[in-house]
């Protein structure tokens, strides 16, 4: 898959994309109420008004949409001349932008189409500027939705969807409160690593993915200890795109898998999903990956370089499960909530996740993936997953 986007980076890049907008007679503007009340994304608009004939507004766009969510916005929106598709926002909000950006084009597929399976032709043309930095949807041709019926998601796929262009301004990531920023660090770590060990993982994924993780790494507790910190904002930025670049090339597999349920079915944010299983996943994935991981070791700035290939990659998971602690995201679903009396539903609708499932790299069955579960809820007595494998 070829990505053919530019991006464009750096402290203050939003001051003036003139430029970006000539030519351009209708433009539509796709957000959030909570980013668009941000002076960055009010001053673009102002650019907006001044250099673009027609601009159309959507901010209304929600965490984790759902199937009914775009097709309320596409029921409502006037796009039939729509020239040029912005999204600013997190990840939602750039995969609604991205849907649309196929959804504005005359005789294209309905959304049903799209999550039927049919793959879209032609866009018009799109900018993608994320305010968070773990998703990477600016690099992906993935859009996810929520089926609520089916108490889990569906992801469109389509090189199509990737951007024209991308700006990563890291004044943009700011506003994020700690919580949120550490959560999607954790997801974008979650896409580095999952796509660095997966099935389907090859050189160009990889080389994303190292360059990723080593920016992750030094970068994501320091823009929660320091949020002004742009360096390491912009920093951050770039992880999240290298793996979101690296998902274009490879894809995920457990953590995600098992994460979608419970974004589907108990609406636990993504980040937050991602963060609870990454340790456990990476626990039951390691032996079948251990050079790997050690080379993801490596990565870490105080890594214990006379460590033995094995030793490496057990210190690798010890840093996840560490890493999620100090930045006070949630171990556990006994700590949302959520008990083992839906140990049968998880367990179900993440093998369903047959896309992900296959690119785990180590044979994963019902039985595996319950362990996996079952060590989100402490309280219980410890699953075989905890014994030496």
């Amino acid at each position: 898959m070829n990505i053919n986007s530019t991006v464009i980076s750096g402290y203050q890049t939003l001051n003036d994309i003139g430029y970006l907008l000539k030519g351009h007679r209708h433009v539509l503007l796709v957000t959030d109420k909570n980013i668009s009340g941000i002076p960055a994304v009010q001053a673009l608009t102002e650019q907006l008004q001044a250099k673009v004939p027609k601009i159309s507004k959507i901010d209304s766009v929600p965490p984790e949409p759902a199937r009914h969510d775009v097709a309320e916005i596409v029921a409502a929106l006037d796009a039939t001349d729509v020239d040029l598709v912005i999204g600013v926002g997190g990840g939602s909000v750039l995969d609604v932008a991205k849907l649309l950006s196929v959804l504005c084009v005359k005789g294209a597929p309905t959304l049903e189409a799209l999550l039927e399976g049919e793959k879209p032709q032609t866009r018009t043309a799109s900018l993608l500027i994320p305010t968070t930095a773990g998703t990477g949807s600016e690099a992906t041709p993935n859009a996810i939705l929520a089926i609520p019926e089916r108490e889990t998601k569906v992801g469109i796929i389509s090189p199509v969807m990737l951007p024209d262009r991308v700006i990563l301004a890291p004044e943009l990531t700011t506003s994020m409160p700690a919580h949120i920023a550490s959560s999607t660090g954790i997801d974008a770590l979650c896409h580095l690593i999952e796509c660095f060990t997966a099935t389907v993982s090859n050189p160009v994924s990889d080389n994303y993915a190292l360059i990723g993780m080593k920016k992750l790494f030094a970068s994501l507790e320091k823009t929660i200890a320091e949020p002004d910190n742009l360096a390491a904002r912009l920093d951050m930025l770039w992880a999240s795109y290298y793996g979101g670049a690296a998902i274009a090339h490879a894809g995920t597999h457990l953590v995600h898998a098992m994460s979608y349920p419970l974004g589907g079915k108990y609406h636990i944010p993504h980040g937050v999903a991602n963060a609870i299983l990454l340790a456990p996943c990476m626990r039951f994935v390691r032996p079948a990956a251990v050079s790997k991981f050690a080379q993801a070791y490596d990565l870490l700035p105080d890594a214990n370089t006379t460590l033995s290939e094995e030793e490496k990659s057990v210190a690798l998971v010890d840093y996840f499960s560490a890493l999620v602690k100090r930045l006070k995201l949630p171990a556990s679903l006994d700590e949302l909530g959520i008990n083992a009396d839906h140990l049968p539903f998880l367990v179900e609708a993440a093998l369903d996740v047959q896309r992900l499932m296959k690119n785990v790299p180590a044979p994963v069955n019902a039985d595996d993936v319950r362990d996996v579960y079952l060590t989100l809820f402490p309280a219980r007595p410890h699953s075989p997953l905890t014994r030496t494998l």
